[in-house]
């Protein structure tokens, strides 16, 4: 196994009076009489799943049901609440835009950054850099700051990147529809060689691309197993619940 994950669950604070403005929350501090409304909210209970080296797992559901929470506790974004997991060898998570870019450094600059943080060495980046620019079809922007990207270029960027530090395993949460073909292609060629997890709701690239599928619905596991048999629940629930 590549991933084990035994009885992770994760929950967050909801706070609902967040409203209050600094000099009204002051004078209610002074007076003893501001109480902050909280909601404790688990975005997962009780996860046990294990991820198989080469394996291209899939994660699908409804919004909120704890997906892109899933791959942040697998990244070490998050920290779970209970539970454990359990990772062998070096993970690339595209997670969220903008995870590990520093947005007043220009493309080239957190090039240099983000793959340092994956331990390659400034000759291994320079080795890579004209490959991670190619594949990313930024040439014209590289020099630019990331904060003036589009959403689009800065996934792209991510993703040049990840390919380039060589991880074991890739944790991707879904991929723009204009650079999904050309990252598709990449996906298929690293296929058995890579493990990777990826969040979609795209049913077609999950079909396509995915051995297994977790469906996952109000942060549990509901289903588990193909890709056309778990789609197939998926389908069945959106049905009922329309």
């Amino acid at each position: 196994m590549v991933a084990r994950i035994e009885g992770i669950s994760k929950y967050f604070f909801i706070r609902h009076n967040r409203s209050y403005f600094l000099k009204e929350r002051a004078i209610a501090l002074l007076k003893g009489n501001f109480r902050e409304k909280k909601e404790m909210f688990w975005a997962l209970r009780n996860i046990n799943l294990e991820v198989k080296r080469g394996e291209f797992l899939g994660l699908i559901g409804p919004n909120g049901s704890g997906k892109s929470t899933l791959l942040k506790l697998m990244a070490g974004i998050l920290s779970p609440s209970k539970g454990k997991i359990f990772i062998e060898g070096r993970v690339a998570p595209i997670i969220e835009l903008g995870v590990g870019f520093e947005p007043d450094l220009t493309g080239t600059e957190n090039i240099y950054l983000s793959a340092s943080l994956y331990g390659l060495t400034k000759k291994e980046i320079q080795m890579n850099y004209d490959e991670i620019v190619r594949f990313s079809e930024l040439e014209d922007f590289i020099d630019v700051p990331i904060k003036n990207y589009s959403t689009g270029m800065q996934m792209r960027l991510a993703f040049s990147i990840s390919l380039s530090i060589d991880p074991d395993i890739f944790l991707i949460d879904e991929i723009l529809e204009k650079f999904q073909a050309k990252c598709f292609e990449k996906m298929e060629e690293i296929k058995k060689k890579k493990t990777i997890v990826f969040v979609s709701h795209d049913m077609h690239a999950v079909k396509m691309m995915c051995d297994r599928v977790c469906l996952l619905v109000k942060g549990k596991i509901l289903d588990e197993g193909p890709p056309e048999k778990v789609i197939d629940s998926y389908h069945k629930l959106i049905a009922v619940e329309e």
